[in-house]
C-alpha cells in the first residue's frame, strides 16, 4: 500500500505525528507492504530519511501545486503514474489523489473547516470540496475518533460502512522526561511550578481564554507560571493581545517550538497540562501528559472526552472561569487529583501505534476486497 507522508516535510504537526506513528506500526506488520510518497517536486528526496525503517520510498517527482489543481477538478493524472501500482493509496491529510486501480482511503482529522470556518486559514477552506469529491469517487474514510466519524457520516451523507474510526497512538517523545532535568527555557524569577500548554498558536486552541484563566489565579499562586509551547500559526495577534492585557504577563513564557527531547523534559516538570481547545478531532497533548502522569485540564471540545475518558478534568470551551477553577483544583491537590492521574495513566495505555496500524490494516483489507467485488 502507498501512504502519503507529505506531512513529514517541514516542522512536525499533529498530522505529522500521525504519519510517523502509523508508518512505524504498519512497517511492523508482516502482512502489509508499505511504501511512502510525498507530493513534492524539490523535497521528494528528503522523505526517505524521514520515514521509519521498513518503509520504502519509490516515486517520481510530483509537482504539488499543478497536481493539486488538477486533482481538485478531474481524475487525471492517476497517482500510479508517479508511485507505481499499489492495492490501496492512503491520503493522510484530507486529500487522496485519484487512482486508476488502487482503492482509496482518506483521513479526515476533524471538521473544523465546516463547523468553525472562521478558525481556519484560507488553504484549509478547500478541504470540504476535496472530501466530497473523494466520497463521490468511492474513497473510504478514516477518522481518528468515533466523534469525527459520526460527523463525517452526517455532513457528507456517507455510507457508515465506508467510514472507519481508528484511534491514533500517543505521539512519540524521546524518553519519558526526567523531573530533575534542566528545562530548555528559563522560568520567571520566583516561579517553581508551571501550567503547560502544547499546540500551535491559532484560534482553535483558544489561548486567550487560557491566559485569562491563568491571570485570575496567578495572584493567589505566586510561584506559578504559564508556559505555552508551540510555533506561531495564524491569528496569533489575539493571543498576543491577551498577554499584553494580563496583569501577570511577565509570568507567561513562550519558548516556541521544542524538539521531542526538550518537550519530554518540559512535560516531566509540568504541574499540569491545560488544553483549552474550542474543537478537536483527537488531541495528542492530553494523552502525552496522561501517559507521563501529569494532571490534565481540558475542554469538552469535539473528540476530547472520547479520548481522555475519565483521565482529565473537563470544562466547557470558552469559559475562563471554569478553566481557572479546574486549574485551581489541580493546584490544591489531594486524593481526587491522585486518582485522576492514575485514571489518566490507565486510559493512555489503550492508545498505541500498533493498535492504530492494526485498525488501518483492517480498513485497507476491507476496502480492497469490497472494491474488487464491485468493479
Amino acid at each position: 500500500m502507498a501512504f502519503d507522508a507529505t506531512p513529514l516535510l517541514g516542522r512536525p504537526t499533529g498530522v505529522g505525528a500521525f504519519c510517523i506513528g502509523a508508518l512505524d506500526g504498519l512497517a511492523r506488520l508482516a502482512e502489509v507492504d508499505v511504501s511512502a510518497y510525498a507530493v513534492s517536486w524539490r523535497r521528494r528526496h528528503v522523505i526517505g530519511s524521514l520515514v521509519p525503517s521498513g518503509v520504502s520510498v519509490r516515486q517520481h517527482a510530483m509537482p504539488a501545486r499543478p497536481l493539486h489543481t488538477l486533482w481538485g477538478r478531474s481524475s487525471l493524472p492517476p497517482v500510479e503514474w508517479f508511485i507505481g501500482r499499489h492495492d490501496v493509496v492512503h491520503g493522510t491529510n484530507f486529500v487522496v489523489p485519484p487512482t486508476s486501480h488502487a482503492s482509496r482511503v482518506v483521513t479526515v482529522h476533524d471538521l473544523t473547516v465546516i463547523l468553525y470556518p472562521q478558525l481556519c486559514d484560507v488553504s484549509s477552506l478547500a478541504y470540504p470540496g476535496l472530501i466530497r469529491r473523494a466520497v463521490a469517487g468511492g474513497a473510504w474514510i478514516h477518522t481518528p475518533s468515533q466523534f469525527v466519524a459520526d460527523q463525517v457520516i452526517e455532513e457528507f451523507d456517507v455510507d457508515p460502512d465506508r467510514v472507519r474510526a481508528v484511534h491514533h497512538g500517543i505521539a512519540h517523545l524521546d524518553g519519558p522526561g526526567d523531573p530533575d532535568a534542566a528545562l530548555p527555557f528559563n522560568l520567571p524569577v520566583g516561579c517553581q511550578r508551571f501550567v503547560l500548554a502544547i499546540g500551535t498558536i491559532e484560534p482553535r486552541k483558544d489561548y486567550p481564554s487560557l491566559v485569562e484563566a491563568f491571570s485570575s489565579i496567578a495572584s493567589t499562586y505566586h510561584d506559578l507560571a504559564l508556559v505555552i509551547v508551540g510555533a506561531d500559526g495564524w491569528g496569533v495577534e489575539a493571543y498576543e493581545d491577551a498577554v499584553r492585557s494580563s496583569s501577570v504577563a511577565s509570568r507567561i513564557v513562550r519558548p516556541g517550538y521544542l524538539s521531542d527531547a526538550e518537550l519530554a523534559v518540559t512535560l516531566g516538570r509540568a504541574t499540569m497540562l491545560a488544553y483549552p481547545s474550542v474543537y478537536e478531532g483527537f488531541g495528542f497533548p492530553p494523552l502525552q501528559a496522561m501517559a507521563a502522569g501529569i494532571p490534565v485540564v481540558t475542554t469538552v471540545a469535539g473528540a476530547v472526552p472520547e479520548v481522555v475518558g475519565g483521565g482529565a478534568l473537563l470544562v466547557e470551551p470558552g469559559d475562563p472561569d471554569s478553566l481557572a477553577g479546574a486549574m485551581e483544583t489541580i493546584l490544591v491537590g489531594g486524593r481526587d487529583v491522585e486518582l485522576l492521574v492514575e485514571r489518566g495513566r490507565q486510559r493512555s495505555a489503550a492508545f498505541s501505534w500498533d493498535n492504530c496500524a492494526g485498525g488501518l490494516a483492517d480498513l485497507y483489507r476491507d476496502a480492497i476486497a469490497y472494491d474488487r467485488r464491485h468493479r
